[in-house]
């Protein structure tokens, strides 16, 4: 097998398979932060990309897609059930969210975690080069930085956490927490979203397993000597330019006009933008609008709210009777507020192409991010580097990531509803030469931090790690 400098563990291939009418197999690259933010480097070295195409039951060998090396890892029926829909996302999932939605704990979902983890494990170990680097996403696979040490003791291995990591208060109720810490302190350099994630895991590791922490290192005892292991935050952002170039095509301009149009010309647009999720707060955003039609404050042939939910987990039961919540709330304020030219809740249960999600940016005076906890949500970055005009305002949700680098959004407690109703009415009231200050604030920072710079920075962290090896 042909070996790789520098190999990406991730739950995901950075393509989805598509096969036609007439069965013939293509690959289509995937829509997402990560993929956006990896292929760029993958192309520049000599690269290869562990991860799982999708789909159970799928034996494939390794190939090669958009000039990547891609190696498939193949999953049951029953490891997808165990493994991803249960313990990475019944389990982790919720407890990471701040128990948003209970958390299941089930040894047979535990066990499948542990030998899922070990075959990505021994499929990055495989093809890492001599003295090569193996960077592991996310979630899915907090145990492989571990496994791939005990195999590969030669490689450099980085590990960065997109979602939140919990206080240890919640994180201590995990059966398997200590696993899960020693599985992570495999890596050299241990990312996350923000400071305060990273505070909070290098506080369960002193708790929990006793170790030696200092500032953002800690000190792993080990048979042949201490290791020193690197863990703090490295904001993700995005790929700015696929959005500049669209925002500023005049056809997509024209989109956007023709979306105002389409509901009536309304003065405000408010727009959310989301994964079907319990974590993005998505029935308390329509909560807060429909009390404000309520009482007066919003009319509805004035402002229009565009609610998009892409599908998400539909096996899941929180997430089927969370659609159903949100489609019944949606079904009352329309039913109570609508009138023959106008809707107040313009609902759409389905994803949408960057183009379009670009035209939708354009069109929206107001961008609700009002998730209850989320890693760092690019959704916010998105709409900042697509406002080209600098107008929109971005209310932003205080438990982002996003918040700890867009300050001059509208920041918002989106559990407080009476808050979240007095920021949507901050927004749609401001006036355009307060929206320029703040959105020419907001671009800058987007612009000058994206997706380049945070893989960049992680590297140079992984390549200091790998210097001061003994």
């Amino acid at each position: 097998m042909t070996t790789a400098d520098f190999v990406v563990v991730a739950n995901r291939l950075p393509v989805d398979r598509v096969v036609s009418a007439d069965g013939e197999e293509t690959w289509r690259t995937s829509p997402g932060g990560l993929v956006a933010a990896l292929e760029p480097v993958m192309k520049q070295v000599d690269g290869a990309w562990v991860g799982w195409a999708g789909q159970a039951d799928l034996e494939l060998e390794p190939f090669t897609a958009n000039d990547i090396r891609l190696i498939p890892i193949a999953l049951s029926a029953q490891e997808v059930a165990e493994y991803y829909e249960g313990f990475a996302n019944d389990t982790i999932w919720p407890l990471y969210h701040d128990v948003i939605a209970p958390p299941q704990y089930h040894r047979e979902w535990w066990d499948a975690y542990v030998a899922v983890n070990r075959r990505f494990a021994e499929a990055a170990a495989a093809a890492a080069a001599e003295n090569g680097t193996v960077w592991v996403h996310d979630y899915q696979l907090q145990l492989v930085p571990e496994m791939v040490r005990a195999l590969r003791p030669d490689v450099t291995i980085g590990y960065f956490h997109h979602i939140p990591f919990p206080m240890h208060g919640l994180y201590a109720q995990l059966p398997w927490r200590d696993q899960v810490l020693r599985g992570l302190l495999g890596a050299d350099v241990v990312g996350f979203q923000r400071a305060q994630d990273a505070t909070y895991f290098l506080a369960a590791v002193r708790r929990r397993l006793k170790y030696e922490v200092k500032s953002t290192t800690v000190v792993v005892p080990g048979e042949n000597g201490d290791r020193t292991v690197i863990s703090k935050a490295f904001p993700i952002s995005i790929e700015t330019t696929p959005y500049l170039e669209l925002a500023a095509r005049p056809e997509v301009q024209a989109r956007a006009l023709e979306i105002r149009e389409s509901l009536g010309n309304p003065k405000r647009i408010l727009l959310g933008v989301d994964r079907l999720d319990y974590t993005k707060g998505i029935r308390h955003r329509i909560k807060a609008y429909g009390e404000l039609l309520a009482e007066g404050r919003l009319n509805v042939e004035d402002v229009t709210l565009i609610q998009v939910a892409s599908p998400s987990r539909e096996r899941v039961d929180a997430y089927i009777n969370l659609r159903d919540e949100i489609e019944l709330a949606v079904s009352r304020i329309n039913g109570d507020t609508d009138t023959m030219q106008h809707t107040a809740i313009r609902y759409l249960h389905q994803g949408y192409p960057r183009d379009e999600m670009v035209a939708l940016y354009l069109a929206a005076d107001v961008m609700l991010v009002t998730a209850l906890r989320d890693g760092m949500n690019l959704v916010a970055k998105e709409y900042v580097a697509s406002r080209i005009d600098n107008r929109g305002v971005l209310v932003l949700s205080e438990f982002t990531g996003a918040a700890d680098e867009l300050r001059q959004a509208v920041r918002v407690n989106p559990h407080d509803i009476e808050d979240l109703k007095d920021a949507i009415m901050t927004a749609v009231e401001m006036t355009p030469g307060e929206q320029g200050k703040r959105m020419r604030s907001l671009r800058r920072r987007v612009l000058e931090h994206d997706v380049l710079a945070w893989s960049s920075s992680f590297l140079e962290a992984l390549s200091a790690a790998r210097s001061s090896r003994p």
